[in-house]
């Protein structure tokens, strides 16, 4: 091997008494890596790990197909319902992570918005008391004709049609010159809301595009994470944090050889942001991320601490069982 093959970086490095994390292992993303030539491999086992990680991870193309059919043919019924006829593109687009290819598999959920023309926004104004929740009434009941065995329901600023493969989440939408939308929310009386799905998508793809489509596999994983620890962290505020993170990441195009640097790192970084405001890209609007979920990323950092401690050290089936204390069982133990 060749001496700078791989530039890894030193990390401080003394025994471990039993869980002991050796003080100062974590080390600032942006602190320069130097090569240690031991003779033979290092952190065998993470390049292998992460890839089969990430694949694991991506939804497979028969449930894309089936996620896609089933909102187009949500589309067509409505379209049907509003306009009398329907067309092979029907005015609904995906957002959340379907809108921004983060989905996890197995994905529960999908989320898109349908453009209604403003009449209809106009004709619900007229009305009296929660105009927005009997706007997602009224789609509701268009709906349960052409679904008679599926289960529909108004739920705050969706419609929800449960289908027994995947769940289709429905929001209305009024489209402005802009580019902007306004949505219902039909919570504490109901209001309208001002959106800019398309604005958090453009985010996620330029970073994307800039971080080698480590963006999206690094999000993924958090989101694993997220749903293997029950956090109240929203999959749309770990979306964005992400996007930051990698940004601003100096290792940020790398390959899947520094994906245990990516994760500890990233938890670091996501730490830091407990207690403070995410703006959200194209409206603007402070989101407050909260802190009742910093406990459970101070426990992951310790652990991907370990597990880094452990890669460099080649012991790869106990970095393999630190990191299943962050991930679960999906990210493998064994290697070879």
């Amino acid at each position: 091997m060749c001496q700078f093959e791989i530039m890894r970086g030193l990390l401080n490095l003394v025994p471990i008494p039993g869980d002991y994390v050796p003080e100062g292992i974590y080390r600032s993303a942006f602190q320069p890596k130097v090569f240690i030539n031991r003779g033979g491999l290092m952190w065998k086992a993470v390049r292998e790990r992460f890839r089969r990680f990430h694949v694991d991870l991506n939804v497979t193309q028969s449930q894309i197909d089936d996620g896609v059919t089933k909102a187009i043919n949500v589309g067509k019924a409505l379209e049907r319902a509003y306009t009398g006829t329907a067309s092979d593109t029907p005015p609904v687009f995906f957002v959340g992570s379907w809108g921004k290819g983060t989905q996890l598999r197995p994905s529960a959920d999908i989320d898109i918005m349908a453009n209604f023309d403003w009449s209809v926004y106009q004709r619900f104004e007229q009305r009296a008391n929660n105009k927005q929740s009997q706007l997602l009434q009224e789609i509701r009941e268009s709906l349960a004709g052409p679904y008679p065995q599926t289960e529909i329901r108004a739920d705050g600023q969706v419609v929800v049609i449960g289908f027994n493969t995947i769940t289709v989440e429905l929001v209305p939408v009024f489209r402005y010159p802009n580019g902007q939308f306004l949505m219902p929310d039909s919570n504490n009386g109901g209001r309208w809301k001002i959106v800019d799905p398309f604005a958090q998508i453009a985010l996620v793809e330029r970073v994307d595009a800039k971080a080698n489509g480590n963006l999206r596999a690094l999000t993924k994983m958090v989101k694993l994470w997220n749903r293997e620890k029950r956090t109240s962290l929203k999959s749309f505020v770990l979306e964005l944090l992400v996007a930051e993170f990698m940004d601003g990441y100096v290792w940020a195009t790398r390959d899947y050889f520094w994906y245990d640097y990516f994760v500890r790192d990233f938890f670091q970084f996501l730490r830091a942001k407990s207690g403070t405001y995410l703006t959200i890209p194209g409206t603007g609007e402070a989101y407050y991320v909260g802190t009742d979920w910093a406990t459970r990323v101070d426990t992951a950092i310790e652990n991907a601490l370990r597990a880094c401690y452990w890669e460099y050290h080649d012991y790869d089936v106990t970095a393999g069982q630190e990191w299943q204390k962050i991930f679960g069982p999906r990210i493998p133990i064994y290697t070879a």
